[in-house]
C-alpha cells in the first residue's frame, strides 16, 4: 500500500517524462494527484440509436463499423480519417483530425460504444473526434466521466488514468481529518466513498454526497485553523485599562452616535478592560461610522495613560483621519501629531522624540510608524485601516512597539458574518450594520451607449452647480485584447479635454502605475477643489472623503465585480450634496446585467456582498492570498455557504471540547490543522 507522500512517477504509467508535466499542475506527490478534484463532468450514460440522433446534442452511441478507417493527408500537420458506422437503424458518419492512430484502432466488423456532438442534419448525422472505445469495455463511456483541468504533455486520459491508479494505490490511506463523531453527527460520507466518487462518481446523487463530505472536511480544518490562530493571540496577557465612562466622550461628541456604533465601541472597551490584549475587526459598510469607533478606543485609552497609534494606507488618508481624531480628541485635551514619510528630517525627529518621551497621546501616520527608531514611551492601543492591504505582518510590527499592544482593524469590506470569521480567523469581529442617520443613500442607475449624450450633459450641470465628479475606467491604457468598446484612462482622459461641452473644465488622471507622489498630489488637488473631474481606475476604491464629489460615473461596469462597484459608489455621497452614481453597462451579459440590476436596487453593502457570493459563482470570492489564507481545493465560498455555517459549528463545538486538539480521536485533524496554519503563515 502507497503512502501519500509517495511521489506520482512511482505510480503504474508515470514516468519521469509526464511526472514532470504533471509537477506543472502541482502534482508531486499521491496526495496532490488524489486531491486534484476534476473541474466538471461529462454525463456518458445516455445512448441512443442512431436514428434518433439529433444536430446538437452530446450522446452515446453503439454501433459496428461498417468499413476499414480512410486516411487522408489534406495538407502538411493535417490528417482526417473517416470511418462510417451503423446499427439496425441507420449509419453515423465519424471524421478524426490529426488522430492516425484510429485506422488502426477500429477494426471493419467491430462493435464499438462512440461519445461526441452530433454535428450535420437529420439525414446525414456526423460525430467529430469522438472518443471511443470496446462496447464491452465500460471505461470511458456508459457512465459519468471526470473533466480535469490539463497542461502541455498531460491528457485528459493520462490523469483520468493516474488518478485511477492512484486511488486503488493509497485506499486505505486515503485524506480523513475527521473526527467519528463529526462524521456521524453530520451524516458524512466516508473518506472512501469521497474519494471515488468526486472522481467517479456512481451518479449525481453520489457526487452530491462526495463533494458535500469534502468541502465540510475543508472548512472544518480552514475554521479550526483560524480559531486556533486567534488562540494563540489571545494567549498574550497584558495590563487592562481602567480608562473613564465612555459616557463622557460621547456627551461632547456633535453629533449622534448609532446603535450599531455604541455596540462596537462596547467590544472596544471590554476588550481594552480585560487582561488579554484585543485583535479586534471593526466591519462597516462605506459611510457607517467606524472611525467614531476607533476615536472612542483611543479616547479610552489615552484616559488610562497609554498611548494610541493610527495607521491609514497613504498619507493623504492619514492627514484626513488626524483632521478627525484631532478635531474630536483635543477638547478633551488630548495631543494628537501626524507623522508622514514625506516630513523632513528635523521635524521627524523632533515629533519621534515628543513621541518617546509621552508628550504625544495619539500618533497618525502612514507605514512611517513601522520605522524602527519610532519609539513610543507606553503604546497600548495602535488601529489599521483597510486590513488586507496592510495584513498580519504590519499589524505585528506595530503591536512590536508596545507590552502587548490592543490592535483594532478596520474594514470598509462587508461581508457575510460566518464567512468573515473564516476570512478573519485570527480577530473577534464587531459588525456596524446600520447608517447614521441623514446620510442619503447615492441614486444608482445602470444606462446604455445611447444615453452618453444626457451623461455628459448631467456631469457638466453638476460642474456648473459647483460640484465634482469621478470617471472610473476599466483599465490604464488601451490593449489590442480589451481595446473594442473598453474605455482606457489615459485616452478617454483625452477625449474628455477635447469635448467641447467640457470647455474649461479641469479634467486630470489618477492609475495605479503613476508613482505613489504623483498619486498623492493628484487626489489632494481634488479634495482641495482644483479638479472638477477626475478620470481614474480603481486607484480611488479606497480613497479620501471628497464631500464636494457628488457623481461617481462607471465606465464598462460589467467588468467590475459587484463589491468592487459598491466601493466606487462609496466615494460619493459623503457630503450634504445628492449624490448619483451611473454605471454604463459595456454589454458584458446576463450575470453582469444582474449585478448591476443589484446595485441600481439597494444601498445595503451587507445585501451586495451576499448577492456577489451567489453570482460570482466558482472561483475565490476574495483573492484569499491577500489574507493569507491557503488556497481551497474543493471549496468555494460562493457555492458553500451552508456546508460554511455547518463547519464552522461543529470546529467550535470541537475546540470548546478540546482547546488544542490534543484528544486522541482528533489526532488527525490536528494534524492537517497544523499543516494549515503552517500554510497560512508561509503561504
Amino acid at each position: 500500500m502507497a503512502q501519500l507522500n509517495t511521489g506520482v512517477r512511482y505510480i503504474k504509467g508515470i514516468g519521469e517524462k509526464r511526472a514532470k508535466a504533471l509537477s506543472k499542475l502541482g502534482i508531486e506527490t499521491l496526495y496532490d494527484l488524489v486531491t486534484f478534484f476534476p473541474r466538471g463532468y461529462e454525463d456518458r450514460r445516455r445512448f441512443k440509436r442512431l436514428n434518433e440522433l439529433t444536430p446538437g446534442e452530446t450522446v452515446c452511441v453503439k454501433a459496428i463499423a461498417a468499413q476499414n478507417p480512410k486516411v487522408s493527408h489534406i495538407r502538411k500537420g493535417m490528417d482526417i480519417v473517416k470511418v462510417r458506422v451503423v446499427d439496425e437503424t441507420a449509419s453515423l458518419e465519424l471524421t478524426f483530425f490529426n488522430q492516425t492512430y484510429v485506422k488502426d484502432s477500429i477494426k471493419a466488423g467491430e462493435s464499438y460504444c462512440f461519445y461526441g456532438k452530433i454535428g450535420g442534419t437529420l439525414l446525414r448525422p456526423e460525430m467529430i473526434n469522438p472518443v471511443f472505445e470496446p462496447e464491452d469495455a465500460g471505461r470511458i463511456t456508459g457512465k459519468i466521466m471526470p473533466l480535469y483541468h490539463l497542461t502541455a504533455g498531460v491528457t485528459q486520459t493520462i490523469i483520468t488514468r493516474a488518478v485511477r491508479d492512484g486511488l486503488t494505490a493509497c485506499g486505505d490511506v486515503l485524506p480523513d481529518p475527521l473526527p467519528e463523531t463529526v462524521q456521524n453527527e453530520y451524516r458524512l460520507a466516508r473518506s472512501r466513498y469521497a474519494y471515488e466518487n468526486i472522481h467517479f462518481p456512481e451518479s449525481f446523487e453520489a457526487l452530491e454526497i462526495a463533494r458535500r463530505r469534502l468541502v465540510f472536511e475543508e472548512l472544518l480544518v480552514l475554521a479550526s485553523a483560524m480559531r486556533l490562530m486567534r488562540n494563540n493571540t489571545r494567549k498574550h496577557s497584558c495590563s487592562p485599562l481602567d480608562g473613564k465612562n465612555i459616557d463622557k466622550f460621547y456627551e461632547i461628541l456633535p453629533f449622534e452616535v448609532t446603535k450599531a456604533q455604541k455596540n462596537a465601541v462596547s467590544d472596544v472597551i471590554s476588550d481594552l478592560k480585560s487582561d488579554t490584549a484585543m485583535s479586534r475587526l471593526v466591519q462597516g459598510d462605506v459611510g457607517s461610522g467606524k472611525t467614531v469607533v476607533a476615536v472612542a478606543g483611543c479616547w479610552f485609552t489615552c484616559t488610562a495613560g497609554g498611548q494610541c497609534a493610527v495607521m491609514a494606507l497613504t498619507e493623504i488618508l492619514a492627514e484626513q483621519h488626524f483632521d478627525t481624531f484631532k478635531a474630536l480628541l483635543e477638547p478633551f485635551g488630548i495631543t494628537v501629531e501626524l507623522l508622514c514619510g514625506s516630513f523632513s528630517a528635523p521635524k521627524k525627529r523632533k515629533i519621534k522624540e515628543r513621541l518617546a518621551n509621552g508628550d504625544i497621546d495619539v500618533i497618525v501616520g502612514t507605514h512611517a510608524l513601522l520605522s524602527e527608531d519610532v519609539k513610543f514611551k507606553s503604546l497600548a492601543f495602535a488601529v489599521t485601516d483597510e486590513q488586507h492591504r496592510f495584513g498580519v505582518d504590519q499589524r505585528a510590527a506595530l503591536a512590536s512597539k508596545g507590552d502587548y499592544v490592543n490592535i483594532l482593524v478596520m474594514s470598509a469590506t462587508p461581508i457575510p458574518r460566518t464567512l468573515a470569521m473564516i476570512i478573519y480567523g485570527d480577530l473577534d469581529i464587531s459588525v456596524i450594520d446600520e447608517m447614521p442617520p441623514g446620510r442619503t443613500p447615492v441614486e444608482t442607475f445602470a444606462v446604455g451607449e445611447h444615453m452618453r449624450p444626457r451623461v455628459n450633459a448631467f456631469i457638466k450641470k453638476l460642474v456648473d452647480e459647483g460640484r465634482q465628479a469621478y470617471i472610473v475606467c476599466p483599465m490604464v491604457e488601451e490593449t489590442e485584447l480589451l481595446s473594442d468598446g473598453v474605455k482606457s484612462a489615459v485616452k478617454y482622459t483625452q477625449e474628455l479635454r477635447e469635448n467641447k461641452i467640457f470647455a474649461g473644465m479641469r479634467i486630470e488622471l489618477i492609475h495605479g502605475k503613476m508613482k505613489a507622489a504623483e498619486k498623492e498630489k493628484v487626489m489632494r488637488s481634488f479634495a482641495a477643489g482644483d479638479i472638477d473631474i477626475l478620470v481614474s481606475t480603481t486607484v480611488i476604491e479606497v480613497g479620501v472623503d471628497v464631500p464636494n464629489a457628488a457623481l461617481m460615473v462607471i465606465e464598462n461596469a460589467d467588468r467590475f465585480g459587484l463589491s468592487q462597484l459598491h466601493q466606487l459608489r462609496g466615494r460619493v455621497g459623503r457630503g450634504k450634496h445628492k449624490s448619483y452614481c451611473i454605471m454604463f453597462d459595456g454589454g458584458g451579459g446576463g450575470i453582469a446585467r444582474r449585478r448591476l440590476k443589484v446595485l441600481c436596487g439597494t444601498n445595503d453593502g451587507f445585501k451586495i456582498s451576499e448577492e456577489d457570493l451567489r453570482l460570482r459563482g466558482p472561483g475565490d470570492f476574495f483573492g484569499s492570498r491577500q489574507h493569507g489564507l491557503p488556497e481551497l481545493k474543493i471549496a468555494n465560498f460562493a457555492e458553500n455557504m451552508d456546508v460554511l455555517t455547518a463547519a464552522k459549528a461543529a470546529s467550535d463545538k470541537l475546540l470548546d471540547k478540546d482547546p488544542h486538539l490534543d484528544k486522541p480521536e482528533n489526532a488527525r485533524l490536528r494534524a492537517y490543522v497544523k499543516q494549515m496554519i503552517e500554510n497560512c503563515v508561509t503561504g
